[in-house]
């Protein structure tokens, strides 16, 4: 490096970081493969003093059932990796994890460490929050990731991240209706379906009572409170509209695509597939939907939620008491979302992770060295390979896969196969879309998108206004020229 704070990052780096890997087998680290600083006990002619006292913070969710549970281990065990650094976790709940962040980012006293999507990454680095931990990375911390998701935390050359995991946003189906509905499940694991077929085949999982109400709906999808962007955006991404920008940074929901796309989602509503009141459902209560048999298929959903189901069931055979009201036992089976327009299965891949972030005090090299050393240290080795067992989800590290589990789950083979063949179609994250623009996309998706997509579903408005309505808002925030005309 040129620069002479590159040159001191180096420096700095050396005297912690060289003699560091040879302890990355996991040996003392209970199979995590961070790196063991220096003692600081060596001395030579031109030896440095011993590494400086740091605190790092981070502020982290329930990403998994015993994530939280283990905070104080982590601390302590991240303490015996690296004395002279204290990693003080503050726990949040999925509801407040983003308000209290904002909070904290708008007082201008983040912690330094926070959970996220990865979608957020751009909305943080256009408040100028985020800090590029590209140059106090490693080599060998880089290729611990798998290439994949490690892009979803980089704009342009930046690196603001690292990433936690990777799963698949899919749709998941009850075992026993699809087969009484006649639907070759195992077939549609392995190929994918078109929207024709899928919403046929919603339709043959329709089930009414004597009165003629609905008693099961084919397909019900959480369209309502913090899920309310996601039907909309994970159907999108196989309707030959997989990003908010096209390759020629042309906002693209102004393309006919996205008016076949609406025109299609009203459509499974009008059929009696899914609920007329489907905007008033949020994610508890299409679950509970699901186990309670008055759903065939539910969205979105996760690998996890085959565990979740076979909790409930086993809640259910001991009678305790604890199960879902009223549920019934159901084998959860993941299926990947139709394909429209004629387009692709691209799946909407979702990758958590941890970003760096300032505070008004602008950061030394040493501290944000720091930092990316807790970063790497919560996302790889045992640490990961512990949430992302929990989560039914493979590990994107290499450290991980080669660390040892807490507990082991019994999984459904078919599943496993299913979820790898969705993984394997996933896409690396658009790293050339400027912050400006994305931020712009997240003020139309807030304030125009969501809300319009809420009416469409109670039918106050048709595809065809919410269709102009988007286009309209996009030509003035983009132009003529900055928006998909086909």
């Amino acid at each position: 490096m040129k620069k002479r704070s590159r040159v001191l990052t180096l420096f700095l780096a050396v005297t912690m970081l060289v003699s560091l890997l040879a302890a990355c087998s996991g040996n003392g680290n209970n199979g995590n493969n961070a790196p063991a600083t220096n003692s600081g006990n060596t001395t030579s002619p031109t030896s440095e003093a011993a590494p400086a006292k740091d605190t790092i913070t981070a502020l982290l969710p329930p990403a998994s059932a015993n994530y939280q549970a283990r905070f104080a281990d982590m601390e302590k065990e991240f303490n015996a990796l690296y004395p002279h650094l204290t990693l003080k976790i503050e726990p949040a709940s999925w509801e407040d994890m983003t308000q209290k962040l904002d909070t904290q980012v708008n007082a201008g006293s983040p912690p330094d460490i926070a959970w996220v999507g990865s979608t957020a990454t751009s909305k943080y680095a256009a408040l100028g929050m985020l800090l590029d931990i590209n140059n106090v990375l490693t080599d060998e911390m880089k290729a611990d990731y798998d290439e994949v998701p490690m892009k979803y935390f980089q704009l342009g050359d930046a690196q603001y991240g690292l990433p936690a995991y990777m799963a698949v946003h899919s749709i998941g189906g009850n075992k026993q209706f699809l087969e009484e509905a006649n639907i070759d499940w195992k077939a549609v694991q392995q190929n994918g379906w078109t929207y024709d077929e899928f919403r046929e085949a919603i339709k043959a999982g329709v089930v009414k009572d004597a009165k003629g109400e609905t008693s099961r709906y084919g397909f019900v999808f959480a369209t309502a409170g913090v899920t309310s962007k996601d039907y909309l955006s994970i159907m999108a991404k196989s309707a030959g509209i997989p990003e908010y920008f096209d390759e020629n940074l042309k906002f693209s929901y102004t393309s006919k695509n996205f008016l076949g796309l609406l025109e299609s989602l009203r459509l499974l509503i009008d059929d009696g597939s899914m609920p007329k009141e489907l905007s008033s459902i949020d994610a508890g209560k299409r679950w509970n939907m699901f186990l309670t048999g008055q759903t065939m298929i539910t969205g979105k959903g996760l690998a996890s939620f085959e565990n979740s189901a076979r909790l409930n069931n086993e809640k259910i055979k001991a009678n305790d008491g604890s199960a879902v009201a009223e549920s019934i036992e159901a084998e959860y089976v993941p299926l990947p979302v139709p394909t429209f327009n004629g387009a692709s299965y691209i799946p909407t891949t979702v990758v958590d992770g941890y970003i760096a972030l300032r505070g008004k005090k602008e950061p030394t090299e040493e501290h944000i060295k720091n930092i990316a050393l807790a970063m790497y240290y919560l996302s790889s080795g045992s640490v990961a390979a512990n949430y992302s067992n929990e989560l039914f989800l493979s590990p994107i590290t290499e450290s991980a896969r080669n660390s040892k589990v807490l507990e082991e789950y019994p999984r459904s083979e078919e599943n496993i196969k299913a979820d790898e063949i969705m993984m394997s179609k996933a896409v690396a994250a658009r790293t050339d879309i400027p912050t400006d623009l994305a931020a712009e996309a997240i003020k139309i998706e807030t304030e125009v998108i969501v809300p319009k997509l809420q009416a469409l579903l109670a039918n106050e408005i048709t595809p065809q206004e919410m269709y102009d309505a988007v286009k309209l808002a996009a030509i003035k925030s983009f132009g003529e020229d900055g928006v998909v005309v086909d």
